[in-house]
């Protein structure tokens, strides 16, 4: 209420005032089996972590067959308790993105596919839960250019970056569907550092950081 307009200046390895940041959705996984002794009687258990490596190994086949502006990444944080004990536990945390959020909602069904495939041959119960969505960020185009302007200003040049696909994600997203919004990307480091990283981080403890993002 009262808000009219939102910006958020990024750091980043490189200059680009319009975005187009993927919608997102983060997937909380939990595989529940039975517990046995691995080498006294392995028959009397259900392995959650089979079922999760399983799940696993469809997600890597279903990357071959998704759209190349869609990601899947996801890691095992919870793979059993001692190796002498079939796992009755097993949980991971997965990212899905799409272009839009129609495109999402399919991609998500098929990720799902792969876990449920995996808990019907383990006989592993499954299941899961939705974290916070991220929409597809919508940069308004006036306010991208009066940015772009405003920081040629000041001795910034900056690409305008129109129809510029980047694969990650924000929740300016979700404010960009409410009111008019952007998140320009404003250089701090060398051209291709990427961000995230040691490399960036070292960037970002300068001087010189810190100006662009004063300029910003």
């Amino acid at each position: 209420v009262g808000v009219e307009a939102a910006m958020i200046a990024h750091p980043g390895g490189g200059d680009r005032v319009v975005l187009t940041p993927r919608a997102f959705v983060p997937l909380n996984w939990v595989f529940t089996g039975v517990p046995a002794h691995a080498a006294g009687a392995p028959e009397l258990g259900v392995n959650a972590l089979e079922a999760l490596i399983q799940s696993f190994n469809a997600i890597n086949s279903l990357r071959q067959h998704i759209r190349a502006s869609e990601r899947i990444s996801g890691i095992i944080t919870d793979g059993g308790e001692a190796a002498n004990i079939v796992p009755a536990h097993a949980a991971a945390t997965f990212i899905v993105r799409a272009e839009n959020d129609a495109l999402l909602d399919a991609l998500k069904k098929r990720v799902i596919d792969c876990f449920a495939g995996a808990a019907r041959a383990t006989g592993a119960k499954l299941k899961y839960s939705w974290g916070e969505r991220y929409a597809a960020m919508v940069s308004n185009v006036t306010l991208a250019r009066l940015f772009h302007e405003n920081m040629q200003s000041l001795g910034r040049p900056i690409d305008l970056g129109e129809n510029s696909m980047l694969h990650f994600s924000t929740d300016v997203g979700n404010v960009s569907q409410l009111v008019p919004a952007i998140q320009p990307l404003v250089s701090i480091a060398p051209p291709g550092t990427m961000i995230h990283t040691p490399r960036f981080a070292k960037a970002a403890a300068t001087q010189d950081a810190l100006r662009a993002m004063l300029d910003a």
